[in-house]
């Protein structure tokens, strides 16, 4: 059980302002039973959801081209990433966030998605939690034309792609975003039987 593994001794917050990041100290009980003092800093930004539109028909996927300021600079990386859609939950359950944020991003409104599965994107240091999606879209579906929302800084472009084209695309490295990554490759797996 994990509370007989770790004892929390101390709660401190560095910041609280785009999002919450802590020091926290605490004792931990090893493999071998002894118990060791840590600290870890940890950057609380809430659960998401994330999802990969697709048309089983046209063997395609929509996926956006967003501005990342954390990815810009990065080893030359010009910051913006090609990613399928996704937000933060802010108190909405993930499939009516998801619902939301796709036609926010995309324009394409969606009845029904299917949640595939959920994982800590990375656990070392964040504690957010993103639970992935697919549902197919009907080209005829789009009562917008997407790009988010100016009033939080988004300016996104919408990308209708083949997957053989994502594919190599992730091959390439033009697609480096890891959710949309393992998207991708679950439709390739489930959704696109020997597509690629």
């Amino acid at each position: 059980m994990p509370e007989d593994r770790v004892r929390i001794r101390a709660v401190e917050t560095l910041s609280d302002d785009w999002y919450l990041l802590r020091k926290t100290t605490f004792d931990y009980r090893r493999s071998d039973g002894s118990w060791q003092a840590m600290s870890r800093e940890t950057y609380d930004r809430g659960h998401g959801a994330v999802i990969l539109l697709y048309h089983r028909a046209q063997r395609s996927v929509i996926l956006v081209r967003q501005f990342r300021f954390p990815a810009y600079g990065q080893d030359g990386h010009d910051g913006f990433l090609i990613e399928a859609p996704a937000g933060l939950l802010d108190q909405a359950s993930p499939e009516e966030r998801i619902k939301a944020e796709v036609e926010e991003e995309t324009g394409y409104r969606v009845a029904e998605v299917q949640k595939i599965f959920s994982a800590f994107m990375s656990p070392g240091s964040v504690t957010e939690r993103l639970h992935f999606f697919v549902a197919e879209y009907d080209p005829a579906s789009r009562p917008g034309g997407g790009g988010g929302l100016a009033a939080e800084g988004e300016d996104i472009e919408v990308l209708e792609l083949p997957l053989e084209r994502a594919a190599d695309m992730m091959a390439s490295g033009d697609i480096c975003d890891a959710k949309t990554i393992m998207l991708l490759q679950y439709a390739q797996l489930h959704l696109f039987h020997n597509a690629v």
